[in-house]
Formats: structure tokens, C-alpha cells, sequence
């Protein structure tokens, strides 16, 4: 039997990890590169995003695609904006510092210069270490589920905010 000590252990262990998500989905909203690479270990995260994003050894080679594509403005406006939905958390912890979680995510994104909307349904399979105190990504490997796409038509308006 394990004791109230472990437990609360456990429990914090596995709050601390969903709130490390949230942080990562979060930044990803907000434009923030230097958030979203705080999330990751220091060194060889292990990365899959699929045919839209790629492949990394690196959380800097990630951060340097979503730079590019989340920071480009055309009239000082956003070319494009996202929103994270991640739900249905599955987390086990393997070790005293290891960890595995699942997670659904429901992605939205408005693409302002090609005038598309994109819902998309995806899994991330991830994996996170306890790195100097803390809970990082080490892994994290999406697979997509389906996606909608459909034009943003003339008389819809987009504005933003941010």
C-alpha cells in the first residue's frame, strides 16, 4: 500500500504534467517561441508532427518552423491564427521522473492570405522527463485524425485581436 505522501507525490507529479501541456498549448496560441521551447527538454527532444510540420531531434528545430509560419504578419496583421483545444489527457507515470501521456487535441486555424479555416482533429503520444525540477517534453509524436478545410469567404470578416 502506498502512502499519503506517495500519492500526493503522484498527484502533483501528474497536475504538474497537465499544467506543462497546457503551458506548451498555451504559447502556441500566444505567438510566444520562448514559452513554447521552455516546455521541451534542453536537449534532444524527440519530435513528429507529420507531413505539415516535420520531423525534429531538436525542440529548436520545431520552434524555428512555428516562428516562421505563427510570426508572419502581411499589413502588420497575422497571416495566421490558431487555437489549441488539448482535452482528454492519459497520463502514466513510468518512473519517478519519467512519464507517458496521450492527449487529443482539437486545432482550429484561420489562414488569412489563402482565405481557408482548418479544424482539425489530432493525438499527440508523448513522453516527459523531470529535468532539474522540473516536468519537460522529451517526445512528442502527433498523428492526425481527419481535418475539415473550407474557404473564409469575402463576406466573412477576420479580426484580430493580439
Amino acid at each position: 500500500m502506498t502512502t499519503v505522501e506517495e500519492r500526493l507525490a503522484r498527484l502533483e507529479a501528474l497536475e504538474d504534467i497537465k499544467m506543462l501541456k497546457h503551458r506548451y498549448l498555451r504559447a502556441c496560441d500566444a505567438k510566444d517561441p520562448k514559452a513554447m521551447r521552455d516546455c521541451f527538454v534542453a536537449r534532444g527532444a524527440d519530435i513528429h508532427y507529420g507531413p505539415a510540420l516535420g520531423s525534429f531531434d531538436d525542440a529548436d528545430g520545431l520552434v524555428d518552423v512555428y516562428a516562421r509560419i505563427a510570426l508572419e504578419k502581411m499589413d502588420e496583421r497575422y497571416v495566421v491564427l490558431d487555437m489549441h483545444h488539448g482535452m482528454h489527457p492519459s497520463i502514466e507515470l513510468t518512473g519517478s521522473d519519467t512519464a507517458t501521456g496521450q492527449w487529443t487535441l482539437r486545432f482550429r486555424q484561420v489562414d488569412v492570405r489563402g482565405r481557408a479555416e482548418r479544424v482539425t482533429a489530432l493525438e499527440y503520444a508523448d513522453e516527459y522527463v523531470l529535468e532539474d525540477g522540473d516536468w519537460k517534453i522529451s517526445k512528442c509524436h502527433v498523428t492526425m485524425l481527419w481535418t475539415i478545410e473550407r474557404p473564409v469567404t469575402d463576406d466573412v470578416k477576420v479580426v484580430q485581436f493580439l
